[in-house]
């Protein structure tokens, strides 16, 4: 099986087309980490998902305040299985200076135990009291220094992302991504500009919540009692009239699953690689590495892409 690879930036790092999302490892506020599932559980996903081929995790420093970060440096050190890290700095209030953001990541590369992380974001468009222009040359420095492969940022808007592509571009460096929610059941990027400046300046896009927390997995239906745990419980799109409107979608992503002998979610998944995007799910369990893995190696026809895309739109 030939698994596809996506190359950030012009000279940068590639990666597999499918990564792993971390927040749920060590997050108790939303997650839930500890109540029924907890570190062995994650350590076998980590394994899982490097058998699987995938070798790109994407963590963050406010993950389960720095959790998530220490644990993939701790399993990297006891399996002795180094991965691509990608992890982030929060621009909060009281960082203010070149040097706090040269201190988050020294913090972070201590947790996750590596000399250099593969790409280093800016978790929020936030500019409380640094200039974008302060903290992406702050950035740049770290880039020339080695300790990242290459600059991201994350829910950044077409205007902005172009903001920061511009100062990056003044050093010479490449802004390599921005991670934004994107499925086919959150599609806003197509419509504010946020994709399309993304594929005219080379920005990968890095897609959160690729299965809309589980709506498109197939797991949750107006017939089952299966109700999602945490923080979802109180998002009505689970409730029986949101699952009631997705239906016709869950209904075409089990039919087109049957074709390739595929899940709904790796459908749902592979739809997204063929947008040019590298979605990163979660993954709590070892079989949740492995469906995420599933979404590799084999791809939807254009004809399919084009009936995804038309029973979602509007949604």
């Amino acid at each position: 099986m030939t698994i596809q690879t996506t190359t950030l930036a012009e000279n940068g790092p590639t990666v597999t087309s499918v990564g792993i999302g971390t927040w749920a490892w060590g997050d108790k506020l939303f997650w839930g980490y500890g109540n029924d599932y907890g570190v062995s559980q994650v350590r076998d996903a980590f394994a899982a998902t490097l058998d699987a081929g995938v070798s790109f995790f994407d963590t963050a420093e406010v993950y389960g305040l720095g959790e998530s970060e220490s644990l993939l440096g701790r399993f990297m050190k006891e399996l002795g299985r180094p991965a691509q890290i990608a992890t982030k700095y929060f621009p909060v209030p009281w960082r203010f200076t070149s040097q706090s953001v040269s201190d988050a990541l020294t913090d972070s590369l201590k947790r996750l135990q590596v000399e250099q992380v593969a790409l280093y974001q800016v978790h929020s468009p936030f500019s409380f009291f640094m200039s974008q222009e302060t903290l992406m040359n702050a950035l740049a420095d770290e880039v020339q220094r080695g300790r990242i492969a290459t600059v991201g940022v994350s829910n950044y808007s077409a205007e902005q992302m172009r903001e920061a592509h511009g100062y990056l571009a003044a050093r010479g460096i490449p802004l390599a991504v921005n991670q934004v929610q994107y499925s086919l059941l959150a599609r806003k990027i197509e419509q504010n500009g946020t994709l399309d400046t993304a594929r005219e300046l080379g920005v990968t896009i890095l897609a959160y919540s690729p299965l809309a927390q589980g709506l498109l997995t197939g797991k949750y239906t107006p017939e089952s009692d299966v109700k999602p745990t945490g923080a979802r419980q109180l998002d009505p799109r689970f409730s029986k009239g949101g699952l009631e409107k997705i239906a016709s979608v869950i209904k075409l992503l089990r039919q087109l699953g049957e074709r390739y002998d595929r899940t709904p979610a790796q459908v749902a998944l592979n739809w997204l690689i063929a947008q040019g995007v590298v979605p990163i799910p979660g993954a709590k369990t070892a079989q949740q590495a492995q469906q995420n893995a599933g979404a590799l190696g084999w791809s939807l026809t254009p004809e399919e892409v084009e009936q995804l895309d038309q029973v979602t739109r509007g949604l």
